[in-house]
C-alpha cells in the first residue's frame, strides 16, 4: 500500500493527539497488512502505551513498563533506531505481557518517535501475529520509506501533544483566574458556622472520606471546596457531580469513563470523573440518590483505590479523596435497604452537619451584604443598602430554601429595586409576614385535601416499585401535579423527584 497526499495531510494537519496517534497506527498497520500495533511514550522511568489496536488491545492500552525491564520499545527509545525482534526468542521481548494472550506476537517491527531536534520521546511497533510470522514487508527500501512516514507523524504528534499541554495550561489558568474573580467562601460568624469551619480545618489535614449532611441550599459544595482548598490536594483538581441530576447509566459513564465501543456512540475512550480528578478530590452531591448497583462500584473505589471503565477489562489505580453530601437520613436509607450499609460506613468516616439558615439567623445581615457586594461587582454597579426594618424582616423569615434562596432573593433586589435602598416595601409579601409559614404549612393552608394518602391495605403483596409508584402518584395527585410541591413534601430535590417519575413511567399523559 502506498502513502497518498491525503495521508500526509492527515498527519501534518491534525492537532488532536488522540486522532493523530490513531491515524499513525492505522496507516502503518494497513501498509504492513497486519492487525496488531501499539504506540508508546516515555514517562519518567516508565514507558506507557497510549494507543493500541488489534486483538488484546484492551490489555495493552494504558500499560506501563519500567525502563529497567526488558522491552522492544524500551530498547528503541534508548538507542533511537528501528529494530526487528522475533517474539519469544529475542531477549528484548517482554514475554510476560503476553502470558494470558490467546494470540501471541511472532515478529515485531518497532520505530522510534523523534522530535525535530532528534530527541526520542516514544516508539511505535507493528506486530505480526500470523502463524508463519512472515507477513511484514522487511525490504530495506520499504522500511526506510516507513521510517520517513513515522518521522513525519512523530513530529506532528509531538506538536499536537505540546499544543494540548498548552491548551490545558491555558484552561487551567482561565479557571484559576475565574475562581479568583468569583471566589466563593464560607461567610458567617454564628457559633454553628464557626464550629463547622473548625471541623473543616481538622478534616482538611486528613485524607479520609467526608460526608456532609444538610438541607438543600445550605452550602454543602462550598464546604467541600473549603476542605479541598485547605488540604494537601489543593493544587489538584476538585471535581463535582450531582448524583441525582442524570440517569443511572449516564452517571456511571460520567464517574468511571468508558472504552471505545462500550456502547453505541462510544467512538473514543473517555476518562471519567475519578480518573480526571486523580490526585485531587471528587465531590458527590446527593449521594443518597445513587442507584444501589452503582453504589457497589463506588465501594470498590473506596476499598481498592481503583476503577474499571465501562467496556474495559482492566482496572486502573487512582488516588482521589471522596467528599459526599446528602439531605437524606442515610441511616434510615440503610435500614430501608435503599443504601448499602458497607458503603455508608465507608463514606461516613468524617461526618459534618451543616446548619440551616434559620438556625444561624445572626448571619443573615452578613450574608445579605456579602451577596449585595458580589452581585454589584458582577454587574458593575453600586451595591444597594438594606434598611434596618427590611433587614429585620429578612431575619424573621424562615428561609426554607436556605442560603441559596437568600442569594437569589438578593440578586432580584439588586436587579429590580429602583433607587439605592431596599426597604420593607421592596420585599415580597411572604417575607414581610410577621409569622411566615414553612413550606409544608403553606401547602397545607392552600390544600383542602387530606394530609395523608390512602395506600393499599396489604403492602406485603406489593413490590417495592409498586409501593414507590403509589406513593409518588399519591403526592402528584395531592398537589395537583405540582412537581416542586410534591418533591418538597417527599423531602427530596425536584430533579430527583422528576428522575424517579421518569424511571417509574409516570406523567400526566400516562395516568
Amino acid at each position: 500500500m502506498s502513502i497518498s497526499i491525503k495521508d500526509f495531510k492527515e498527519l501534518s494537519s491534525e492537532l488532536d493527539p488522540g486522532k493523530l496517534r490513531s491515524t499513525i497506527l492505522t496507516l502503518l498497520l494497513k501498509m504492513q497488512d497486519v492487525e496488531r500495533g501499539s504506540l508508546w511514550i516515555s514517562h519518567g522511568k516508565e514507558y506507557e502505551c497510549i494507543e493500541a489496536m488489534g486483538r488484546h488491545s484492551e490489555e495493552i492500552l494504558g500499560l506501563k513498563i519500567p525502563e529497567d525491564q526488558p522491552s522492544v520499545v524500551g530498547w528503541v527509545i534508548k538507542h533511537g533506531r528501528m529494530t526487528i525482534a522475533e517474539a519469544g526468542k529475542d531477549s528484548r521481548h517482554n514475554r510476560e505481557i503476553e502470558d494470558d494472550f490467546t494470540v501471541k506476537s511472532k515478529l515485531i517491527l518497532c520505530f522510534p518517535l523523534l522530535l525535530k531536534n532528534g530527541q526520542v520521546y516514544g516508539a511505535v511497533q507493528i506486530i505480526d501475529t500470523s502463524s508463519s510470522g512472515n507477513k511484514l514487508n522487511l525490504d530495506p527500501q520499504y522500511l526506510e520509506m516507513l521510517q520517513e512516514m513515522v518521522d513525519i507523524g512523530s513530529i506532528a504528534l509531538s506538536n499536537s501533544l505540546e499544543f494540548e499541554a498548552q491548551r490545558r495550561k491555558y484552561l487551567q489558568l482561565s479557571q484559576t483566574l475565574s475562581t479568583i474573580r468569583e471566589k466563593k467562601s464560607v461567610v458567617g460568624k454564628s457559633p454553628k458556622v464557626q464550629e463547622a469551619l473548625k471541623l473543616v480545618n481538622n478534616y482538611a489535614a486528613t485524607d479520609y472520606p467526608v460526608l456532609l449532611y444538610g438541607e438543600s441550599g445550605t452550602g454543602k459544595e462550598l464546604f467541600a471546596s473549603e476542605i479541598h482548598a485547605n488540604s494537601s490536594r489543593a493544587d489538584k483538581p476538585f471535581l463535582t457531580q450531582n448524583c441525582s441530576a442524570i440517569p443511572e447509566n449516564l452517571l456511571e459513564s460520567e464517574l468511571f469513563g468508558y472504552r471505545k465501543g462500550a456502547f453505541t456512540g462510544a467512538n473514543t475512550d473517555k476518562p471519567g470523573l475519578f480518573e480526571a480528578a486523580n490526585g485531587g478530590t471528587v465531590f458527590l452531591d446527593e449521594i443518597g440518590d445513587m442507584d444501589v448497583n452503582l453504589q457497589a462500584k463506588l465501594l470498590r473505589v473506596l476499598q481498592e483505590n481503583e476503577i474499571k471503565p465501562l467496556g474495559g477489562t482492566k482496572s486502573k489505580k487512582i488516588n482521589v479523596r471522596i467528599i459526599s453530601a446528602t439531605n437524606r437520613n442515610l441511616s434510615e436509607e440503610v435500614r430501608s435497604g435503599r443504601f448499602r450499609e458497607d458503603l455508608y460506613y465507608r463514606l461516613n468516616v468524617l461526618p459534618l452537619n451543616l446548619p440551616a439558615l434559620r438556625e444561624r439567623k445572626e448571619d443573615i445581615p452578613i450574608l445579605a451584604e456579602h451577596f449585595l457586594m458580589q452581585e454589584a461587582a458582577s454587574t458593575h454597579s453600586q451595591p444597594k443598602e438594606i434598611t434596618p426594618s427590611a433587614l429585620e424582616a429578612l431575619g424573621n423569615y424562615n428561609w426554607p430554601g436556605n442560603i441559596r434562596e437568600l442569594e437569589n432573593t438578593i440578586k432580584q433586589f439588586q436587579a429590580t429595586v429602583t433607587g439605592n435602598q431596599i426597604n420593607t416595601r421592596s420585599l415580597p409579601s411572604h417575607i414581610t409576614a410577621s409569622e411566615p409559614l414553612s413550606v409544608p404549612e403553606k401547602m397545607k393552608a392552600n390544600d383542602s385535601m387530606p394530609d395523608s394518602c390512602p395506600l393499599p391495605p396489604d403492602l406485603s403483596t406489593m413490590t417495592w416499585e409498586e409501593v414507590e409508584k403509589s406513593y409518588v402518584l399519591c403526592l402528584l395527585e395531592k398537589y395537583k401535579w405540582n412537581i416542586s410541591a410534591a418533591a418538597r413534601k417527599a423531602g427530596i430535590n425536584r430533579s430527583t423527584f422528576d428522575s424517579r417519575m421518569k424511571k417509574l413511567g409516570l406523567s400526566k399523559k400516562t395516568v
